[in-house]
């Protein structure tokens, strides 16, 4: 497993980020027990996987300690986060119930402290409240030594263009940001990536691989309505395996450098967004041991070969209205 640098933070963190939420929620979505979620956290740890992010929202906190027990907690960095909306949703919440809010994931995740603490999927209507009530909040908490280092996530299914991060990467103010970048939607690349690198933010990617790289019919779907409004080309979103060149490079080893190719579509994913100038670490999440390891065997296999990654980059290029869900 790589390890690189949180940006400022000095925490050395893996490439490969296990997260906790997604469509599987450390298998809570479809079922599991507590002892098999745990058993996800061991593969993980096993993999070198040294970063775990999970959320109040997530309902995994209590998952995530249970798989953790006995484990060295300094050996392990810790990411959880809150909505800035209160209970009931009418109302945003106060710097007070953020403080409690967090004491709480600390209580659920057994630990004293979170080593990063996120406002989680602020919008661009939220963000002042974030800036003005809720970070002066956790940087309380950060006194108390409760929370190392701040955090914000994005809501990148409806801000696909980044508004709130660029607005945060100005104000200076987290240490941490989470950002929506794949193959499909790269705008991330050169106003959060290249800004964040420049300005020692520690990164973590989502929505790496999302339905559109999981189900050939959603890509479809998404391809369709891109050519549509004239984000990719008409002839890409017409052919019958857009990415055949992905899965067909499985296997293969690049002529120039060694370089290993692509082992198809989840794969080229994972592979393409390590590689970015300016990321730290990379979520992947997934309610089953045996598919954890075949993404960490993704993470191990370096970069894809040059010509796929500009391959990759030209067809998608034009996209800004999607995020690959």
């Amino acid at each position: 497993m790589e390890y690189r640098q949180l940006g400022r933070t000095g925490l050395r963190v893996s490439l490969m980020a296990l997260g906790c939420g997604g469509p599987s929620r450390l298998g809570l979505s479809t079922g599991r027990t507590t002892a098999q979620s745990a058993a996800i956290v061991h593969a993980a740890l096993d993999a070198g996987v040294n970063v775990i992010d999970t959320a109040t929202a997530y309902r995994t906190e209590p998952l995530v300690a249970a798989g953790l027990r006995g484990k060295p907690r300094e050996q392990v960095v810790l990411s959880s986060k809150r909505s800035l909306r209160a209970e009931g949703g009418d109302r945003l919440l106060t710097g007070a119930e953020l403080e409690a809010a967090v004491e709480a994931s600390l209580r659920r995740l057994e630990t004293d402290y979170v080593d990063i603490y996120h406002l989680h999927g602020v919008s661009p209507e939220q963000y002042p409240h974030a800036r003005e009530e809720l970070a002066p909040a956790l940087q309380r908490l950060q006194t108390a030594g409760k929370v190392r280092f701040l955090g914000i996530t994005e809501t990148f299914e409806r801000d696909t263009e980044h508004r709130v991060l660029r607005q945060a990467l100005d104000d200076g103010l987290f240490d941490v940001i989470m950002v929506g970048f794949n193959m499909l939607n790269q705008t991330a690349r050169e106003p959060i990536l290249r800004v964040a690198g420049e300005r020692g933010v520690g990164t973590m990617i989502m929505f790496a691989v999302r339905r559109a790289f999981s189900r050939p019919q959603r890509l479809r779907e998404l391809l369709a309505e891109l050519a549509e409004r004239g984000e990719v080309d008409a002839a890409l979103a017409a052919a019958p395996d857009p990415l055949a060149f992905l899965a067909s490079a499985a296997g293969g080893v690049a002529a120039a450098g060694g370089v290993a190719a692509a082992g198809g579509v989840a794969d080229a994913a994972y592979r393409y967004c390590s590689y970015q100038p300016g990321v730290s670490t990379v979520l992947s999440g997934t309610g089953n041991p045996d598919h954890l390891r075949a993404n960490a065997a993704s993470f191990a296999r370096g970069p894809l070969a040059p010509a796929v990654t500009a391959r990759i980059d030209r067809l998608f290029a034009g996209v800004t209205s999607v995020s690959g869900s």
